[in-house]
Protein backbone atom coordinates (compact mmCIF):
# COMPACT_ATOMS: atom_id res chain seq x y z
CA UNK A 1 0.00 0.00 0.00
CA UNK A 2 1.48 3.81 -0.57
CA UNK A 3 2.48 5.14 2.05
CA UNK A 4 2.83 9.28 2.96
CA UNK A 5 5.24 11.24 4.60
CA UNK A 6 3.84 10.03 7.79
CA UNK A 7 3.76 6.29 7.04
CA UNK A 8 -0.15 5.75 6.71
CA UNK A 9 -2.51 4.98 3.93
CA UNK A 10 -2.17 7.96 1.53
CA UNK A 11 -5.26 10.27 0.18
CA UNK A 12 -5.24 8.27 -2.90
CA UNK A 13 -5.59 5.17 -1.10
CA UNK A 14 -8.73 6.91 0.12
CA UNK A 15 -9.93 8.19 -3.58
CA UNK A 16 -10.10 4.79 -4.77
CA UNK A 17 -11.41 2.75 -2.23
CA UNK A 18 -14.30 5.64 -2.44
CA UNK A 19 -14.55 5.85 -5.87
CA UNK A 20 -13.77 9.32 -6.25
CA UNK A 21 -10.99 12.70 -7.02
CA UNK A 22 -8.26 13.08 -4.70
CA UNK A 23 -9.30 16.99 -4.75
CA UNK A 24 -13.05 15.01 -3.74
CA UNK A 25 -11.80 13.28 -0.94
CA UNK A 26 -9.89 16.27 0.44
CA UNK A 27 -12.55 18.96 0.15
CA UNK A 28 -14.72 16.30 1.86
CA UNK A 29 -12.44 16.00 4.55
CA UNK A 30 -11.98 19.32 4.99
CA UNK A 31 -15.56 20.10 5.22
CA UNK A 32 -15.34 22.07 1.92
CA UNK A 33 -18.33 23.20 -0.09
CA UNK A 34 -18.75 20.76 -2.93
CA UNK A 35 -19.09 17.14 -1.97
CA UNK A 36 -22.92 16.17 -1.25
CA UNK A 37 -23.53 14.49 2.05
CA UNK A 38 -23.47 11.13 0.80
CA UNK A 39 -20.07 11.74 -1.02
CA UNK A 40 -18.62 13.36 2.77
CA UNK A 41 -20.08 10.07 4.36
CA UNK A 42 -18.73 7.88 1.84
CA UNK A 43 -15.02 9.29 1.82
CA UNK A 44 -15.07 9.56 6.13
CA UNK A 45 -15.88 5.85 5.86
CA UNK A 46 -13.20 4.81 3.17
CA UNK A 47 -10.58 7.13 5.51
CA UNK A 48 -11.59 4.84 8.68
CA UNK A 49 -11.62 1.85 6.94
CA UNK A 50 -8.22 2.14 5.90
CA UNK A 51 -7.36 4.43 8.83
CA UNK A 52 -6.40 7.10 7.11
CA UNK A 53 -6.58 9.91 9.80
CA UNK A 54 -9.94 9.16 11.29
CA UNK A 55 -10.22 10.53 14.20
CA UNK A 56 -8.18 13.62 12.69
CA UNK A 57 -10.68 13.97 10.05
CA UNK A 58 -13.55 14.31 12.25
CA UNK A 59 -11.37 16.77 14.39
CA UNK A 60 -10.28 19.10 11.60
CA UNK A 61 -14.11 19.21 10.59
CA UNK A 62 -15.20 20.30 14.47
CA UNK A 63 -12.23 22.29 14.56
CA UNK A 64 -12.94 24.04 10.79
CA UNK A 65 -9.24 23.37 10.12
CA UNK A 66 -8.18 24.46 7.04
CA UNK A 67 -5.58 21.93 6.09
CA UNK A 68 -4.13 24.58 3.80
CA UNK A 69 -0.44 24.64 3.34
CA UNK A 70 1.02 28.00 2.40
CA UNK A 71 3.62 28.40 -0.26
CA UNK A 72 5.84 31.36 -1.49
CA UNK A 73 7.51 31.54 -4.75
CA UNK A 74 9.61 33.49 -7.55
CA UNK A 75 7.20 32.73 -10.70
CA UNK A 76 10.25 33.74 -12.69
CA UNK A 77 12.22 30.74 -10.93
CA UNK A 78 11.65 27.67 -13.12
CA UNK A 79 12.56 25.55 -10.54
CA UNK A 80 10.65 26.81 -7.84
CA UNK A 81 7.57 25.85 -10.58
CA UNK A 82 8.78 22.43 -10.44
CA UNK A 83 9.57 22.18 -6.85
CA UNK A 84 5.41 23.65 -6.40
CA UNK A 85 4.29 20.50 -8.50
CA UNK A 86 6.26 18.12 -6.41
CA UNK A 87 4.94 19.61 -3.22
CA UNK A 88 1.33 19.48 -4.69
CA UNK A 89 1.76 16.17 -5.48
CA UNK A 90 3.12 15.20 -1.68
CA UNK A 91 0.58 17.91 -0.18
CA UNK A 92 -1.93 15.93 -1.73
CA UNK A 93 -1.01 12.56 -0.41
CA UNK A 94 -1.38 13.70 3.11
CA UNK A 95 -4.48 15.15 2.76
CA UNK A 96 -3.56 18.85 2.12
CA UNK A 97 -3.92 21.58 -0.18
CA UNK A 98 -1.54 24.47 -1.51
CA UNK A 99 -1.68 28.05 -1.60
CA UNK A 100 0.72 29.85 -3.87
CA UNK A 101 1.63 33.21 -2.82
CA UNK A 102 4.07 34.58 -5.75
CA UNK A 103 7.01 36.70 -4.80
CA UNK A 104 7.82 39.58 -7.51
CA UNK A 105 9.86 42.18 -8.74
CA UNK A 106 6.69 44.31 -6.72
CA UNK A 107 5.63 41.79 -4.01
CA UNK A 108 8.35 40.85 -1.63
CA UNK A 109 8.18 38.06 0.65
CA UNK A 110 6.59 39.58 3.67
CA UNK A 111 3.35 40.74 2.15
CA UNK A 112 3.12 36.96 0.44
CA UNK A 113 3.61 35.49 3.87
CA UNK A 114 1.34 37.68 5.43
CA UNK A 115 -1.29 37.35 2.17
CA UNK A 116 -0.52 32.92 3.43
CA UNK A 117 -1.54 34.01 7.11
CA UNK A 118 -4.89 35.98 6.32
CA UNK A 119 -5.92 33.13 3.91
CA UNK A 120 -5.30 31.09 7.09
CA UNK A 121 -2.47 28.67 5.87
CA UNK A 122 -1.58 26.24 8.87
CA UNK A 123 2.18 25.93 7.59
CA UNK A 124 4.09 28.12 5.65
CA UNK A 125 6.35 26.61 2.97
CA UNK A 126 9.43 29.16 1.91
CA UNK A 127 11.26 28.40 -1.56
CA UNK A 128 14.65 30.35 -1.18
CA UNK A 129 13.45 32.86 1.05
CA UNK A 130 16.00 36.11 1.29
CA UNK A 131 14.66 37.02 4.44
CA UNK A 132 16.82 37.22 7.61
CA UNK A 133 16.79 34.20 10.25
CA UNK A 134 14.56 36.54 13.02
CA UNK A 135 11.91 36.79 10.44
CA UNK A 136 12.11 33.16 10.02
CA UNK A 137 11.44 32.73 13.34
CA UNK A 138 8.85 34.73 14.48
CA UNK A 139 6.70 33.33 11.48
CA UNK A 140 7.89 29.49 12.73
CA UNK A 141 6.68 30.92 16.22
CA UNK A 142 2.91 31.84 14.08
CA UNK A 143 2.63 28.49 12.62
CA UNK A 144 4.95 25.75 11.46
CA UNK A 145 7.49 26.61 8.96
CA UNK A 146 9.78 25.05 6.53
CA UNK A 147 12.33 26.67 4.82
CA UNK A 148 13.17 24.85 1.02
CA UNK A 149 16.94 25.87 -0.80
CA UNK A 150 18.96 27.66 2.11
CA UNK A 151 20.03 27.02 5.60
CA UNK A 152 17.76 29.30 7.91
CA UNK A 153 20.45 30.91 10.05
CA UNK A 154 18.49 30.80 12.81
CA UNK A 155 21.00 28.82 15.42
CA UNK A 156 20.87 25.85 17.51
CA UNK A 157 17.40 24.66 18.35
CA UNK A 158 15.70 27.87 17.32
CA UNK A 159 13.64 28.56 14.03
CA UNK A 160 11.94 26.98 11.24
CA UNK A 161 12.95 22.91 10.04
CA UNK A 162 15.06 23.22 7.01
CA UNK A 163 15.22 21.28 3.72
CA UNK A 164 17.81 21.91 1.51
CA UNK A 165 20.67 20.37 -1.04
CA UNK A 166 24.30 20.56 0.00
CA UNK A 167 25.06 24.04 -2.09
CA UNK A 168 29.05 23.31 -0.82
CA UNK A 169 29.01 19.72 -2.30
CA UNK A 170 27.08 21.10 -5.72
CA UNK A 171 29.50 23.49 -6.54
CA UNK A 172 32.51 20.62 -5.62
CA UNK A 173 31.08 18.11 -7.64
CA UNK A 174 31.11 21.23 -10.72
CA UNK A 175 34.47 21.86 -10.13
CA UNK A 176 35.53 18.49 -10.05
CA UNK A 177 33.59 17.83 -13.32
CA UNK A 178 35.60 20.48 -14.93
CA UNK A 179 39.10 20.08 -13.36
CA UNK A 180 38.66 15.93 -14.88
CA UNK A 181 38.04 17.47 -18.51
CA UNK A 182 41.57 19.54 -18.38
CA UNK A 183 40.19 22.59 -16.91
CA UNK A 184 42.54 25.08 -15.42
CA UNK A 185 41.46 28.77 -14.99
CA UNK A 186 37.76 29.08 -13.80
CA UNK A 187 34.96 31.93 -13.32
CA UNK A 188 32.14 31.71 -11.10
CA UNK A 189 29.49 33.94 -11.87
CA UNK A 190 27.83 34.52 -8.23
CA UNK A 191 24.15 34.90 -7.21
CA UNK A 192 24.96 38.24 -4.93
CA UNK A 193 24.80 38.39 -1.26
CA UNK A 194 22.32 36.05 -0.17
CA UNK A 195 22.59 32.76 1.88
CA UNK A 196 22.10 30.46 -1.02
CA UNK A 197 24.93 32.55 -3.13
CA UNK A 198 27.18 32.64 -0.68
CA UNK A 199 26.25 28.73 0.40
CA UNK A 200 27.42 28.09 -3.59
CA UNK A 201 30.30 30.95 -3.58
CA UNK A 202 32.14 29.00 -0.55
CA UNK A 203 31.68 26.07 -2.40
CA UNK A 204 33.54 26.76 -5.44
CA UNK A 205 35.58 28.33 -3.94
CA UNK A 206 36.71 25.83 -1.51
CA UNK A 207 37.16 22.91 -4.53
CA UNK A 208 39.16 24.81 -6.99
CA UNK A 209 41.51 25.80 -3.59
CA UNK A 210 41.52 21.89 -3.05
CA UNK A 211 42.00 21.08 -7.10
CA UNK A 212 44.65 24.02 -7.51
CA UNK A 213 43.60 25.89 -9.95
CA UNK A 214 42.93 28.90 -11.05
CA UNK A 215 39.87 30.56 -10.09
CA UNK A 216 38.01 34.43 -9.91
CA UNK A 217 34.44 34.70 -8.26
CA UNK A 218 32.22 37.31 -9.97
CA UNK A 219 29.30 39.36 -8.14
CA UNK A 220 26.45 39.18 -10.02
CA UNK A 221 22.96 38.21 -9.32
CA UNK A 222 20.77 35.36 -9.70
CA UNK A 223 18.33 36.52 -13.25
CA UNK A 224 19.25 36.14 -16.74
CA UNK A 225 19.99 39.87 -16.67
CA UNK A 226 23.10 39.54 -14.47
CA UNK A 227 24.59 36.28 -16.15
CA UNK A 228 24.64 39.18 -19.40
CA UNK A 229 25.93 41.90 -17.52
CA UNK A 230 28.70 39.54 -16.39
CA UNK A 231 29.28 38.01 -19.28
CA UNK A 232 29.58 41.21 -21.60
CA UNK A 233 32.17 42.05 -18.66
CA UNK A 234 33.99 38.83 -19.04
CA UNK A 235 34.21 39.86 -22.91
CA UNK A 236 35.35 43.04 -22.30
CA UNK A 237 38.18 42.34 -20.12
CA UNK A 238 39.52 39.45 -22.21
CA UNK A 239 39.10 37.00 -19.78
CA UNK A 240 41.54 33.41 -20.29
CA UNK A 241 38.85 31.34 -18.36
CA UNK A 242 38.00 28.19 -20.24
CA UNK A 243 34.99 27.64 -17.85
CA UNK A 244 32.26 29.80 -16.62
CA UNK A 245 30.23 28.32 -13.48
CA UNK A 246 27.30 29.47 -12.80
CA UNK A 247 24.88 30.74 -9.48
CA UNK A 248 22.05 28.89 -11.57
CA UNK A 249 20.62 28.16 -14.87
CA UNK A 250 19.22 31.63 -15.23
CA UNK A 251 22.23 33.14 -14.93
CA UNK A 252 23.67 30.36 -17.13
CA UNK A 253 21.38 31.38 -20.09
CA UNK A 254 22.36 34.80 -19.93
CA UNK A 255 25.95 33.79 -20.12
CA UNK A 256 24.95 31.42 -22.85
CA UNK A 257 23.17 34.58 -24.75
CA UNK A 258 25.73 36.77 -25.01
CA UNK A 259 28.46 34.36 -25.52
CA UNK A 260 26.71 32.65 -29.01
CA UNK A 261 25.98 36.58 -29.78
CA UNK A 262 29.94 37.14 -29.88
CA UNK A 263 31.09 34.21 -31.55
CA UNK A 264 32.22 32.35 -28.51
CA UNK A 265 32.02 28.55 -29.04
CA UNK A 266 30.54 26.44 -26.17
CA UNK A 267 31.76 23.84 -25.39
CA UNK A 268 34.66 24.35 -28.08
CA UNK A 269 36.26 27.69 -26.55
CA UNK A 270 34.35 28.05 -22.88
CA UNK A 271 32.85 25.65 -21.47
CA UNK A 272 29.40 26.83 -19.09
CA UNK A 273 27.24 25.14 -16.15
CA UNK A 274 24.59 25.94 -14.33
CA UNK A 275 22.88 24.89 -10.84
CA UNK A 276 18.88 23.76 -10.31
CA UNK A 277 18.82 21.80 -13.23
CA UNK A 278 15.75 23.26 -14.34
CA UNK A 279 13.34 22.50 -17.21
CA UNK A 280 15.44 25.20 -19.00
CA UNK A 281 18.36 23.09 -18.35
CA UNK A 282 17.03 20.16 -20.65
CA UNK A 283 15.60 21.88 -23.70
CA UNK A 284 17.14 20.90 -26.76
CA UNK A 285 18.60 23.43 -27.60
CA UNK A 286 20.28 24.22 -24.28
CA UNK A 287 21.94 21.05 -23.00
CA UNK A 288 23.07 22.67 -20.01
CA UNK A 289 25.47 21.12 -17.53
CA UNK A 290 23.55 21.62 -14.25
CA UNK A 291 23.32 20.49 -10.71
CA UNK A 292 20.02 18.91 -9.78
CA UNK A 293 18.54 18.87 -6.57
CA UNK A 294 16.23 16.23 -5.68
CA UNK A 295 13.18 18.59 -6.20
CA UNK A 296 11.21 15.37 -5.14
CA UNK A 297 12.44 14.40 -2.36
CA UNK A 298 13.13 18.05 -0.77
CA UNK A 299 9.05 18.30 -1.41
CA UNK A 300 8.22 15.21 0.38
CA UNK A 301 10.29 15.67 3.29
CA UNK A 302 9.19 19.55 3.48
CA UNK A 303 5.71 18.44 3.73
CA UNK A 304 6.30 15.71 5.68
CA UNK A 305 8.10 18.32 8.20
CA UNK A 306 5.03 20.25 7.91
CA UNK A 307 2.67 17.44 8.90
CA UNK A 308 4.10 15.86 11.29
CA UNK A 309 4.02 18.80 13.42
CA UNK A 310 0.49 19.77 12.15
CA UNK A 311 -0.62 16.37 13.44
CA UNK A 312 0.65 16.99 16.69
CA UNK A 313 4.32 15.62 16.97
CA UNK A 314 6.18 16.58 19.89
CA UNK A 315 9.82 17.33 18.91
CA UNK A 316 12.41 19.12 20.21
CA UNK A 317 14.82 21.36 17.70
CA UNK A 318 13.77 22.63 14.59
CA UNK A 319 15.04 19.94 11.57
CA UNK A 320 17.86 20.50 9.17
CA UNK A 321 17.24 17.41 6.45
CA UNK A 322 20.16 17.70 3.39
CA UNK A 323 19.58 15.79 0.19
CA UNK A 324 22.63 14.82 -1.88
CA UNK A 325 23.13 16.83 -4.94
CA UNK A 326 24.08 15.53 -8.16
CA UNK A 327 25.78 16.64 -11.50
CA UNK A 328 23.59 16.24 -14.68
CA UNK A 329 26.52 16.15 -17.41
CA UNK A 330 25.03 17.70 -21.16
CA UNK A 331 26.22 19.41 -24.30
CA UNK A 332 27.71 22.65 -22.23
CA UNK A 333 30.96 21.10 -20.99
CA UNK A 334 33.71 19.55 -22.75
CA UNK A 335 37.86 19.60 -22.60
CA UNK A 336 39.58 22.87 -23.80
CA UNK A 337 40.79 23.20 -27.23
CA UNK A 338 41.25 27.08 -27.50
CA UNK A 339 41.76 30.19 -25.39
CA UNK A 340 39.07 30.76 -23.46
CA UNK A 341 37.59 33.64 -24.04
CA UNK A 342 40.05 35.85 -24.92
CA UNK A 343 39.40 37.75 -28.61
Amino acid sequence: MPQGPTGRPTITDVAARAGISKGMVSLALRGAPGPSAETTARVLRAAEELGYRPNRAASSLALRRTRLLGVTMTVRNAFHAELVEELQSAAEDAGYELVLAPVTRTRGERVAVETLLDSRCEALLLLGPEVGAGELRDWDARVPTVVLGRRSRSGPGAGPDVVRASDERGLRLVVEHLVALGHRDLVHVSGGSGDIAADRRAGFEAAAAEFGVRARTLEAGFDEEAGVRAAHRLLAEGMSATAVVAANDRVALGVLDVLARAGVSVPQQVSVTGYDDSPLARLGHVQLTSVGQDPGGQAREAVGLAVERLEGADRGDHRDVVVEPRLVVRGTTDAPRGPGMSQ
